[in-house]
């Protein structure tokens, strides 16, 4: 659980959260994913990004498989291992989710940050 500032009678804090319904029971799940996939891209295998994760394999591979069943299309292509090893990458449509995601996550910020200002001007006076 995060720990919030204690706040004083001049501080109040804001904190929000949103989430894909279909891809997340609690928020949690989308999270990982995200993470998870950004960490593909940058990593180049899924073990390394779920090593990076602090998460088991089988984990991360199983949560994958449960977006891609939803999504209805592949996050990743995979290629198995041999002599050097296997590597993942992200597919297209992946990198597509990713942008959208992000851009989307700055919309609500951008939208909420003016709102919570708005908010702050008319608490304060």
């Amino acid at each position: 659980m995060d720990k919030y500032p204690k706040p004083s009678r001049k501080d109040v804090f804001l904190k929000y959260k949103i989430w894909l319904s279909g891809l997340v029971g609690d928020g949690k799940v989308e999270d990982f994913t995200y993470d998870l996939l950004v960490l593909i891209h940058e990593k180049g295998s899924l073990k390394a990004a779920s090593n990076a994760l602090r998460v088991s394999y089988r984990k991360a591979w199983g949560n994958l498989q449960k977006a891609e069943e939803i999504l209805g299309y592949p996050l990743i292509d995979r290629q198995r291992g041999g002599k050097d090893g296997g590597n993942s990458s992200l597919t297209p449509a992946a990198i597509r989710l990713l942008e959208a995601y992000r851009a989307l996550q700055q919309k609500f910020d951008d939208s909420v940050e003016e709102a919570f200002r708005e908010f702050r001007e008319k608490l304060n006076g």
